[in-house]
């Protein structure tokens, strides 16, 4: 596999390193939560899943509060395209959001029409607060014009894998954040 990368953009030192400056921003802005003393107020996060698991599973080992995990699948980079495809979302988001802060958690920012989707989604089921944190935003206007709370890294716009991130399901595995030669996603 590691004859196949072609530049390390980030790697996992940097990763672990921004992930725990994130969980860190996120306890101080939820640490109202944590004097509420009811089971029904813990902070909800929404993954969306399957590129940020690996992330979302750092990020809640960092943060020191009550918490729900909620899973939900959404497809927009199908088998080897480089590029979204336009978001379908393949689950239904939990019916027990109301009244509740939310906390969507993605790998990557790129045309933000998955982010767009589900925040809307979330704010349609009467939540208290809706914020999203992402790993990766790529320097495009529509990631940058898409509201995200919590961004771990800035990134060229370039097809990235690692960490969570894939192409045709597979390099998910790899710690770090890179890109590969042109002749594997040719």
């Amino acid at each position: 596999m590691q004859e196949q990368i072609e530049q390390i953009l980030i790697d996992r030192n940097q990763i672990a390193k921004r992930v725990r400056e994130l969980a860190d921003q996120i306890a101080a802005d939820y640490r109202h939560l944590s004097d509420e003393a009811s089971e029904d107020l813990p902070l909800v996060l929404i993954a969306i899943m399957t590129g940020s698991v690996i992330f979302l599973a750092d990020l809640v080992r960092c943060l020191p509060m009550m918490m729900r995990m909620k899973l939900i699948s959404v497809s927009s980079y199908p088998g080897t395209a480089l590029s979204s495809q336009g978001v379908t979302i393949t689950d239904e988001l939990p019916d027990d959001l109301a009244g509740k802060h939310v906390l969507i958690v993605d790998d990557i920012l790129d045309s933000g029409k998955t982010l767009m989707a589900i925040r809307s989604r979330v704010q349609q089921s009467s939540a208290s607060s809706v914020r999203t944190c992402v790993l990766l935003r790529k320097d495009r206007p529509s990631a940058r014009a898409t509201p995200s709370e919590y961004v771990g890294f800035d990134i060229p716009d370039q097809f990235v894998v690692g960490y969570g991130l894939d192409y045709d399901d597979l390099y998910r595995n790899l710690p770090d954040v890179v890109t590969l030669r042109d002749e594997v996603i040719a």
